[in-house]
């Protein structure tokens, strides 16, 4: 039993250096199902989700947001994540993304924002994730999931620049 475990370590080990090792297999390959996986996530989020407040709508407006009634929030137990895909998952805890004792809070996912029931989203939190809907739009949903994971990789969380701006916000639109 330990020689199995030691193997399906080295394994994991294994691909988790082969992941970092080849930004190719990253981009062309694992990020592309993400992408894929990021719409389907946004599209359900769209159906399911609750529009904004008034108060919201003022604020996602004021952050500077195009099209703020497109704009869901989805409560879940748990912000969803592609845990049934291997690599994905694997890239993901290299990452940082996901993984033990981290927990997502709230993630966007194009229009759709993801909040983790018992996660307070208060206006500073809001605005956070509301720049997040704001960098998509600027660029697109595919440009952003690649700067981030990019980004992620570089600095870390807390000085991924995407991260950054958005930290901004909590600050500005404190109560």
């Amino acid at each position: 039993m330990k020689f199995l475990k030691f193997t399906l370590f080295i394994l994991v080990v294994a691909i988790i250096v082969v992941i970092l090792s080849y930004q190719k297999i990253i981009s062309n390959i694992l990020l592309p199902q993400y992408i894929d996986w990021a719409y389907e996530t946004d599209k359900q989020g769209l159906e399911s989700g609750v529009p904004l407040s008034a108060q919201e709508l003022s604020l996602a407006t004021d952050i500077g947001i195009q099209n703020p009634e497109k704009v869901r929030v989805v409560y879940v137990d748990e912000v969803p994540f592609p845990y049934d895909n291997f690599a994905l998952k694997t890239l993901g805890e290299a990452l940082g993304f996901i993984g033990e004792g981290i927990i997502n809070n709230a993630q966007v996912f194009g229009y759709s924002i993801y909040v983790r029931n018992g996660y307070e989203l208060n206006r500073p939190k809001l605005a956070h994730e509301l720049v997040h809907v704001l960098q998509i739009e600027r660029a697109s949903l595919d440009h952003i999931i690649t700067q981030h994971f990019s980004d992620l990789a570089e600095y870390g969380y807390d000085n991924a620049p995407l991260e950054v701006e958005a930290f901004k916000a909590n600050k500005e639109y404190a109560l």
